[in-house]
């Protein structure tokens, strides 16, 4: 092949190679300009969360949304490890607060069906409903005589909510209290504070002198929730109940101020009573994006103050949320393992005096459980 004819492939050669030199530079250009554009936007993200109050609110709020997780220490990389305890301290007070105010609510119960033509009321129904984070559920309960606290069947290990509906043949059931959780692993059989059922005290793990903060119902279906010690609990006669916190209505009136005091969003369980005696079980799904990322307490303040509450309790939540109607679960609980195995829940019967419901815990003490063994 002669020079005249390589000369055009030599050319051509060299004009790809241009090219590429050319197409690598752009590339190599761009890169830095995403990468400058990267480090503005997240300078003026910083600043806007830092140094703006709009930033400061979703700042705290996704702290306090944290808090209510297993990532709880994330949280002090976005208001630093003094503020983050300062913080829970500061809702634990609160908490304590809202559970003092002495409660007068009564419960009127209706009067039976006039006439041959009416329904009777059913005793468990459920609704939808959606806000603008949330997607759950209410479950309202006709007659609070027809709930109890269901607890496990073995020792060493909590049980579902479907296993307890479908072994102590009840209509449905919700997760009550809380329970020690070593690193969100634990095994769900050891609560925290008391449970109480059918009057007696199956577990507690707090001095006689000190109070707790209790939801549960006495032996006329009242709901009680607050701050009691176990004499006053005796005192009042309860029949069904656990610890667990907040108190969020007393009297009729709501006790969570606004949605920056609703301790972040998340997952949510929450019991509260109507004048006329019937029960309302809320439950919020979260942690699901696309789906429902979760309420905070201000949140489950106004669903049960809308459907006529005088009295509300929040119950455990997260990852225990859940409901169950009919046998099948009605939420989509956030869970990664699917249902947890919990320590308590409220069950509905149609004939409670009917189940049978033995003390797991006899025998025990807190310091004989471990909580984090299977």
């Amino acid at each position: 092949m002669t020079l005249a004819q390589l000369a055009p492939r030599t050319q051509a050669r060299k004009k790809r190679s241009r090219k590429k030199r050319g197409f690598f530079a752009s590339l190599f250009r761009l890169c830095l300009m995403l990468g400058a554009a990267g480090i503005v936007a997240a300078g003026g993200l910083a600043a806007w969360l830092f140094y703006t109050p709009s930033g400061n609110e979703y700042r705290y709020l996704a702290a306090d949304t944290l808090i209510t997780t297993q990532h709880r220490i994330w949280a002090k990389y976005l208001i630093g490890q003094e503020e983050l305890d300062k913080r829970v301290a500061a809702y634990q007070q609160s908490f304590d607060k809202m559970g003092q105010e002495a409660d007068h609510h009564e419960i009127v119960r209706p009067a039976g069906s006039s006439t041959a033509s009416d329904k009777p009321k059913e005793l468990v129904s459920v609704e939808p409903i959606s806000g603008k984070s949330y997607k759950g559920f209410v479950m309202t309960v006709s007659d609070p005589t027809k709930i109890r606290l269901g607890i496990p069947a073995a020792k060493g290990k909590g049980e579902k909510v479907t296993s307890m509906v479908k072994r102590y043949g009840a209509i449905a059931g919700v997760n009550a209290g809380g329970f020690a959780d070593p690193n969100w692993k634990g095994n769900g059989f050891q609560p925290i504070g008391v449970v109480i059922s059918r009057g007696k005290v199956l577990y507690q793990d707090l001095d006689k002198s000190k109070s707790t903060q209790i939801v549960g119902l006495d032996k006329s279906g009242k709901m009680i929730a607050g701050h009691y010690t176990l004499k006053q609990l005796e005192d009042l006669g309860i029949q069904e109940g656990v610890t667990f916190q907040p108190r969020i209505i007393v009297n009729g009136k709501g006790l969570v101020k606004n949605h920056a005091d609703g301790w972040g969003i998340a997952p949510r369980t929450a019991m509260g009573q109507k004048a006329d005696g019937s029960i309302l079980f809320v439950v919020i799904d979260g942690r699901q994006p696309g789906y429902s990322i979760g309420a905070d307490l201000y949140d489950v303040q106004k669903i049960l103050l809308d459907r006529g509450a005088v009295i509300a309790a929040n119950l455990d939540g997260g990852s225990s949320t859940v409901l169950v109607n009919g046998g099948e679960i009605v939420n989509n609980p956030s869970s990664q393992h699917g249902e947890r195995y919990l320590p308590t829940a409220f069950l509905v019967f149609d004939d409670p005096d009917a189940a049978s419901i033995p003390n797991v815990w006899q025998g025990l003490k807190p310091g004989d459980i471990d909580a984090s063994k299977w």
